[in-house]
């Protein structure tokens, strides 16, 4: 080790001035037959580093300033804030940590390469070999590499890290794997099953009602078996409220967490199949095909077009490789990648760094070329990894879970003042008697015990049971539906949330167009074309114009695009496809599909090609030339028209081929029609070509290897024809676009495409009318003001990055926007985590843009968003029709409870507490059942969104609910206090009051019966049946009910303290219980508006005395908030007073909504 450090220096002072070959060939030496990694094509070792020790650091860079500036590698490969055990490894081996590694894409940084001694140092120090890459036998790495000996990149130490023989028992790789990792991300650590029941069940609610549920079985369990009870009289069976109650709790949690069970293995089945792949690597100097899995550190790995990159790297050396980093950095150009070497060539000769770019990073694909690099991350160290463990979050509390919980504290506050009200008015009246009560102590007892009774009940009746089941129901059905509509549900809150979306920001390729480039128009000769659902009366389609063709203007055109192309035939998701440039894919798939061309490589096969001409970035174009059959030579070239007209003096006969002059009106008409099809968006691409007797022709210029530059043929050449090529609009898109607006929500396209091209792709699509369209530059350089007066005008964003999208996002949250945004790269993670609504694409989007998403669309389709925004509306809705069920049951039953239990002698409510079991618990859960699987239909799209501010409960819905109790309590009170006198009982005939008792519960049961078809509708129209065929869990439930309460009335007398009626008393009971459809018409009818003003007047002491019992039960509701309290809701509460709201009562009427909105709102939200 010391002497190999001893050599370094001289090295350093001899090559840092001039990079001479002469000390290549001294240094290299010729490999042993030992060994099989030693590289006999190494340049100078240390004459580009002047990274050697603290002591001689500053010498070496002072030597390095002769020719290129120094790199303070301190500051090149400083940490950054977080990551500083990355760069701390025990008993690393190798030269650099993961860490140090880190910081060549943290971003591309050139200057961590020049630190890291470039590829030559990164080769030493990972001690691998950029030809023979890793031995397969390794185990153990044979020797310590130190920073300074890597980056000094000595030959004299190229010895020491040849492989040695395996340890016994090692592992292999065992060293690299312990230092680096491997290439798989920690698996995200599935729930158990009973860690998703215990957090289901510490729902506020659900605690709630296990409070009541050990009161009323304690109770029920006392009054059956601990009193003495008459011979003959029926067994009390009140603890059977405290079981169903729990039972209510059990189904609950079990919904809920089963739910959430099967939502996590559905999106791990997703991800498992991309996941699992293979991937060509060198080792031992061998290629094979190893599982992305199984990469590691210091691997050399093949690149190929088509592939998807794993892992980090630096790129070695290839043939024209060009990379789409589009998904994983923003960067919508193809990207190309210059070898290692020859850019720490460049870097050290001084020249300038634009457009050196060795850096590999996960994620991108390789549009075109091939080519090796070597890995330098692998797992949670590589870009890929690191994004996706950042996306990984908890799932937090829906904003109507949060709504739900503090609406159903406070109807149990409600409940609990009426309750303690109730029980101190009963308890005065018995002490107020009891001076004059000759019972004995133990009746007196009991008495006292069936007043407690009836105040516990109260609560138990207050307390919203079926709340959290509907709501569980309703998500677990929108979500297993959905999945049926393409739409994978990740986040629950995301299915409600959607609902209520007011703006979506859409990517434009693969959402709104096929992301599939093709032939949609051409011009050749006096032909032209165009798709057939744009067909003019003067030009034909595609399919006309092919059959019109001769066959040697067939196979020009063959010749044009299948010869000169660097795209090839494969498979992509399982079906054959064509692998390469969009614009060539496109061109191939015209001449497979019209012209009738057979197998590419056939094609290329009975061809002989001379010379190919790659892409020349200044002419934009390419070129090939063939030897004909017939003698001769054919020069094709394809690139962009405008350019390629120009070069061109002929024109070709679309039948003959024959050419004639190009005259100026031919270059007028064809210059048009290219300026035509760049208004329509479309990408021109002009055919030309000449034919020469001999090549190389006479008077071109040939460069060193012997071929013509493509720039000096570019003159005489024939006109052949153009085409106009296109990402075309997804069928059903417009469609979508206009259902979204019709529903009130602003559809925005968001692109890295031109304004031209977004334009006419936006107007297509219907989403641009007379808005603003913007380019990304400007967008971000707008004040905040400016932004917020464009933002409501803003219909596309073009040429935009991914901070753009998360800019746009941000700003539409904070003015009170409910955003959905869709993506499908790595990019597009910042702005779909932003967002309320996340949408990727289940096809084409990566693992990232899945993990920051909340709804995965499975088929990559926009109209797909239309179903997720109808079922999410489907899902409040359902809340909404129940909470307006059941908040009516429970106004009326406990107001009904106690005027009667007040009003009683005996101080009993006429419903006794086996009734209202019936009434209160089992009633709710069916019609949450009922009232939470009513499915969408497509009027649900003919209302506007509701703002993250508007009241769960709105003002017609309290309408509803209040005249509904309004007409329950008038008619049960009025058949309870008059009705023998009506119908002309006798009051001293216990059986006739016995049979009085039993139709005041029928007609109250048979009220809610009916009421729940009145509470199908939120609306003010009339026709309550609209789909209820439809909806089939709505009818076998009514129908399990009305079983349910005719068989109690003929059966259940001594259990539910009735008995059997006749005839005519049921008719009375069924024909009370329907009046009330008719006035839910009358109800209906009245103004909202005058309910309003009357709500305000009338409510405004109710309020107030709420609030005063809200205080007094404050410490329940506190003990209860700060049970399991997450950060959001310390924010929330936070807010809750500086509102001024201490006791966070929720507004039971109608209010005024605030016109300023904070994002928070929307998840406080207003009751």
């Amino acid at each position: 080790m010391a002497g190999n450090t001893n050599l370094a220096l001289p090295t350093l002072q001899v090559n840092t001035h001039v990079r001479s070959n002469s000390d290549a060939t001294d240094d290299a030496t010729t490999p042993s037959g030992m060994s099989t990694i030693s590289n006999p094509f190494l340049t100078p070792s240390a004459s580009n580093n002047p990274f050697l020790t603290p002591y001689n650091r500053s010498r070496a860079s002072s030597i390095a300033t002769s020719t290129t500036p120094a790199i303070d590698t301190d500051s090149a490969l400083r940490p950054d804030p977080g990551t500083e055990a990355d760069f701390n490894v025990d008993n690393n081996p190798f030269a650099y940590s993961p860490g140090q590694l880190n910081k060549l894409l943290n971003p591309k940084s050139l200057a961590a390469f020049r630190a890291l001694g470039g590829l030559r140092g990164i080769e030493k120090g990972l001690q691998t070999d950029i030809t023979a890459g890793l031995g397969v036998d390794e185990t153990s790495v044979p020797a310590r590499v130190t920073f300074e000996e890597a980056v000094a990149n000595s030959k004299a130490h190229q010895n020491e890290i040849s492989l040695a023989p395996p340890q016994d028992g090692a592992e292999a790789f065992c060293d690299r794997s312990r230092v680096y990792g491997r290439n798989v991300l920690p698996a995200k650590k599935a729930t158990p099953l009973w860690k998703l029941m215990w957090d289901a069940y510490n729902d506020k609610v659900l605690i709630l009602l296990t409070g009541a549920a050990v009161i009323s079985l304690a109770l029920g369990l006392y009054e059956t078996f601990g009193v003495v009870h008459p011979a003959g009289s029926p067994m009390p069976v009140d603890w059977v409220e405290g079981v169903a109650i729990v039972v209510a709790i059990v189904i609950v949690t079990a919904v809920g967490s089963l739910n959430d069970w099967q939502k996590e293995r559905a999106f791990v089945r997703l991800n498992a199949k991309k996941e699992d792949r293979e991937i060509k690597a060198i080792r031992s100097g061998t290629s094979y095909m190893i599982n992305v899995h199984d990469i590691l550190v210091g691997d050399i790995l093949h690149l190929e077009a088509g592939d998807l990159i794993p892992v980090d790297g630096i790129f070695i050396s290839g043939h024209d490789l060009k990379c789409d980093e589009s998904s994983a950095t923003g960067e919508s150009d193809a990207l190309k990648k210059t070898g290692g070497e020859q850019v720490m060539q460049a870097l050290e000769a001084g020249k300038k760094s634009k457009g050196l770019d060795p850096f590999i990073i996960s994620g991108a694909k390789v549009l075109e070329g091939m080519g090796t690099f070597v890995c330098t991350s692998v797992g949670v160290n590589s870009s890929f990894g690191k994004i996706m463990m950042s996306v990984r979050t908890e799932v937090e509390a829906t904003p109507l879970q949060k709504k739900l919980e503090r609406l159903a504290i406070a109807i149990a506050k409600l409940g609990g003042g009426a309750a303690g009200l109730l029980f101190f008015v009963l308890l005065f009246r018995f002490l107020a008697g009891l001076s004059g009560d000759t019972r004995p102590a133990a009746e007196k007892a009991m008495t006292f015990m069936d007043i407690l009774i009836v105040a516990i009940t109260i609560i138990v009746v207050a307390v919203p049971e079926g709340l959290p089941l509907a709501v569980t129901l309703a998500l677990a059905f929108a979500t297993t539906r959905l999945l049926k509509e393409n739409n994978l549900v990740r986040v629950l809150r995301a299915c409600e949330t959607m609902g209520n979306a007011t703006t979506i920001c859409s990517d434009k390729t693969g959402t709104l167009t096929t992301n599939k480039m093709t032939v949609v128009a051409g011009t050749f000769g006096q032909t032209n074309f165009v798709k057939s659902d744009t067909e003019k009366p003067n030009t034909m389609s595609i399919s006309r114009w092919a059959s019109s063709l001769s066959l040697a203007t067939k196979e020009a055109i063959i010749q044009s695009v299948a010869i000169n192309s660097t795209a090839f035939e494969g498979v992509d998701n399982g079906q054959f496809a064509f692998i390469g440039s969009k614009t060539e894919t496109a061109l191939l798939q015209l001449a497979r599909e019209q012209l009738g061309m057979g197998s590419l490589p056939g094609v290329r096969a009975n061809e002989e090609v001379v010379q190919m001409m790659p892409f020349d970035s200044d002419k934009k174009c390419m070129g090939a030339v063939i030897r004909l059959r017939s003698g001769g030579y054919r020069l094709l070239i394809k690139g962009a028209s405008e350019i390629l007209l120009g070069c061109c003096s002929s024109t070709a006969d679309i039948q003959t081929l024959a050419s004639a002059a190009l005259t100026e009106a031919d270059r007028t008409m064809l210059t048009k029609t290219i300026d035509g099809y760049a208004r329509q968006s479309l990408r021109t691409i002009g055919l030309v070509y000449r034919d020469y007797p001999s090549w190389p022709p006479a008077g071109v210029s040939i460069e060193e290897e012997g071929h013509v530059e493509l720039s000096s043929v570019l003159n005489d050449l024939v006109f052949l024809g153009l085409v106009g090529i296109q990402d075309p609009v997804r069928p059903g898109v417009p469609e979508a676009v206009a259902k979204a607006q019709h529903a009130g929500v602003v559809v925005r396209m968001v692109t890295g495409d031109n304004a031209v091209t977004a334009q006419a792709i936006a107007t297509e699509c219907g989403i641009y009318t007379d808005g603003v369209i913007m380019e990304g530059p400007t967008f971000r350089a707008l004040s905040e003001e400016e932004m917020n007066s464009t933002l409501p005008k803003l219909q596309v964003l073009a040429r935009s990055s991914p901070e753009d999208k998360r800019i746009l996002v941000t700003r539409l949250k904070a003015l009170g926007e409910t955003v959905a945004v869709t993506g499908d790269g790595t990019n597009d993670a910042p702005a779909l985590k932003a967002s309320d609504v996340g949408f990727s694409m289940g096809i084409c989007g990566t693992e990232v843009a899945k993990e920051a998403s909340s709804i995965v669309l499975m088929d990559d389709n926009f109209a797909s968003i239309i179903m997720a925004l109808k079922w999410g509306r489907a899902v409040n809705d359902a809340v909404q029709k129940f909470l307006q069920f059941q908040v009516t049951v429970n106004i009326t039953a406990v107001l009904l409870a106690f005027i009667s239990a007040v009003s009683s002698p005996t101080m009993e409510s006429v419903l006794t507490a086996v009734q209202l079991l019936w009434v209160n618990l089992i009633m709710d859960t069916f019609a949450a059942l009922a009232l939470a699987t009513d499915p969408p239909t497509e009027k649900i799209l003919d209302r506007p969104p509701q703002t993250k501010s508007a009241p769960l409960i709105t003002t017609n819905m309290w309408k509803m609910i209040v005249g509904q109790a309004i007409f329950q309590l008038v008619v049960t009170l009025i058949l309870h206090f008059a009705g023998a006198q009506i119908l002309g009982y006798d009051l001293n005939d216990t059986n006739k009051m016995l049979e009085l008792d039993t139709m005041v519960f029928n007609t109250f049961v048979w009220m809610q019966i009916f009421n729940e078809f009145n509470n199908r509708r939120l609306d003010n129209k009339f026709n309550i049946f609209e789909g209820v065929h439809r909806n089939m869990f709505f009818i076998g439930i009514n129908c399990i009910m009305v079983g349910a309460q005719i068989a109690i009335i003929f059966v259940g007398g001594k259990a539910f303290s009735i008995t059997q009626i006749d005839g005519v008393q049921w008719a009375i009971c069924i024909v009370l219980a329907l009046l009330s459809l008719p006035w839910a018409v009358v109800v209906r009818l009245f103004p909202d508006e005058l309910y309003a003003r009357i709500a305000r007047v009338v409510g405004g002491p109710v309020v107030i005395v709420y609030k005063a019992l809200a205080r007094v039960f404050g410490r329940l509701g506190g003990v209860l908030k700060r049970n399991k309290k997450s950060p959001g809701d310390k924010v929330e509460s936070e807010k809750e007073k500086s509102d001024g709201s201490e006791d966070g009562a929720p507004a039971l009427f109608v209010t005024e909504v605030n016109p300023t909105i904070q994002v928070e709102d929307a998840e406080k939200g207003w009751v």
